[in-house]
């Protein structure tokens, strides 16, 4: 995938200076999907790649048999910290000024620095229906599908809600897929984690409850390291809305490390959930690992991970592992699974076992890096859903 993006729009908030950019990389039957991530330094660049991903990720999850049938790539960013007090106001006015193209041709919703709940306040405030309108009229029985999505956002799991925990469950069972080709026993593999928001709260969440020892994450304020496992629970209980743990949980064999101690933690896999470039050429030498499961979006420089795999290290690339907050939006919304939790962890885990397990028997087949076997499966699948479906 090679082609330019279909549309690329540059926006500056008349309030702050501030910078927003909205990027369509493709559109199939006319609408694209791609959530909205604000943080400080959010370039235009940056976003294309997100929406480039986007689209990989909507045609990874193709299922001829499925009633969802994927929609094309978006992404939107905002440069601007969200912990900032004039943040809301910056997002407002941001889609305002998208309010056309979130009506016609862009689904949305959370992505880093923003929560669906503050999306969804946002969007009310700027005079939209919902920030996935412009796939309703795709949808057979728009009321009944709206229902099924708002009742599915309000399915909580031991404190959690759904919609903060699907994503999380597909990393982790990337990962357990990774580790079962591999011979490796959960029990007794260790984990660090970069990120303690939606995603790598859940994915924490997951892999403990599988059997592996979370040992180390790190969050805006440092790194939280045990070697015998941390409470994983018991953090969870202690992050602010951004994913920031208070220290006071802390039990007494657990410890505080520089922000990017999480890279050298004595660890079989590392779980990049934070911000995208996370590890680059020099980063990577300090790694021990031997898996990287991608959480985040980007968070392995191109020229990192060549040098991880010259020293046996798969990066499970996040195409594929990060694809399930989405897909499970429109599995819900199209009708492949109802408002609940067993359901979707069912649907979850199915699809992240045969997309993960066909991405890595091609990179093995191929010999190549499990990120290039899965840009081989979207090459395959694109034709497929372009000549079906229409393509933009």
């Amino acid at each position: 995938m090679t082609a330019a993006p279909l549309l690329s729009l540059a926006w500056t908030d008349h309030v702050t200076g501030r910078r927003g950019h909205l990027v369509v990389d493709r559109l199939v039957r006319g609408v694209a999907s791609g959530g909205l991530r604000m943080r400080e330094g959010c370039t235009a660049e940056e976003v294309a790649g997100l929406a480039r991903g986007m689209t990989m990720k909507e045609a990874l999850h193709y299922d001829p048999t499925a009633r969802y049938v994927p929609l094309g790539g978006a992404k939107g960013g905002i440069d601007c910290d969200p912990r900032s007090p004039e943040a809301y106001g910056v997002l407002v006015r941001y889609l305002r000024a998208m309010r056309p193209y979130v009506e016609r041709f862009w689904t949305t919703g959370e992505d880093l620095g923003l929560a669906q709940e503050t999306v969804d306040r946002a969007v009310a405030e700027a005079g939209l229906d919902s920030s996935v309108q412009a796939v309703f009229p795709l949808l057979p029985d728009e009321a009944a599908a709206r229902k099924r999505l708002a009742d599915a956002f309000a399915v909580q799991v031991d404190g959690i809600g759904l919609d903060a925990l699907v994503g999380g469950l597909g990393v982790a069972e990337s990962v357990l897929v990774a580790l079962d080709r591999a011979g490796r026993p959960h029990a007794g593999t260790r984990v660090s984690v970069q990120g303690f928001g939606t995603m790598g709260a859940a994915t924490a969440r997951f892999l403990s409850r599988a059997g592996l020892t979370v040992v180390a994450v790190a969050d805006v304020l440092g790194t939280v390291v045990n070697p015998d496992g941390l409470d994983v629970e018991a953090l969870i209980a202690a992050r602010d809305g951004h994913g920031t743990v208070d220290r006071a949980a802390l039990r007494p064999g657990d410890r505080e490390e520089p922000g990017d101690a999480w890279l050298a933690v004595d660890a079989e896999v590392l779980v990049p959930a934070a911000v995208s470039y996370a590890i680059d050429a020099r980063s990577q030498e300090r790694i021990s690992a031997r898996w990287i499961a991608e959480a985040a979006n980007m968070p392995v420089l191109p020229e990192a991970e060549a040098a991880l795999a010259e020293r046996g290290v798969t990066v499970l690339p996040d195409v594929v592992v990060n694809s399930c907050t989405n897909a499970w939006w429109w599995w819900t919304l199209f009708g492949d699974v109802e408002a609940d939790a067993d359901q979707a962890f069912a649907r979850v885990r199915s699809a992240m076992r045969a997309l993960v397990g066909s991405v890595l028997d091609r990179a093995e087949a191929d010999g190549s890096l499990p990120r290039a076997a899965a840009h081989a499966l979207v090459a395959e699948r694109l034709p497929v859903i372009a000549e079906r479906y229409g393509w933009y």
